[in-house]
């Protein structure tokens, strides 16, 4: 039986319920850290992009999308070029997609992406 799970934050004493982007959003916003979101404008916008695409991708995997978003910013193998929250949430995505499709389908998602492939790699290792 699925359950429904709801992502929540308590800070000073209050409850937050949201997606967990939201939740992410929160944080980096109120509290200090790394920085998850880019503080340049194109790659901020490019990033707003690929967040709205999030919902999305959890209802098609649509890994082609994801091959040229990051193929867009050349200086990293991340989406906009240094680890950021794009990262963050389509790691899940991809992995349980990654397995679903191999153990039920036969096939490897980033065969033929190459910039999906290395990504996947970089956060192998870091996993």
């Amino acid at each position: 039986m699925n359950k429904a799970l709801v992502s929540f934050l308590e800070y000073n004493g209050k409850v937050l319920a949201a997606e967990s982007i939201d939740l992410i959003k929160y944080v980096h916003a109120n509290f200090e850290g790394p920085l998850l979101f880019p503080t340049d404008p194109i790659k901020k916008e490019s990033g707003e992009e690929l967040l709205k695409y999030v919902d999305f991708y959890k209802r098609c995997a649509s890994f082609d999308y994801v091959e040229n978003a990051l193929g867009k910013f050349d200086d990293a193998p991340f989406f906009l070029g240094e680890f950021s929250l794009m990262d963050i949430a389509y790691v899940p995505l991809v992995e349980r997609s990654q397995i679903v499709f191999s153990e039920v389908f036969k096939h490897d998602i980033p065969v033929g992406r190459p910039k999906l492939a290395t990504w996947i790699k970089v956060f192998q290792n870091i996993l």
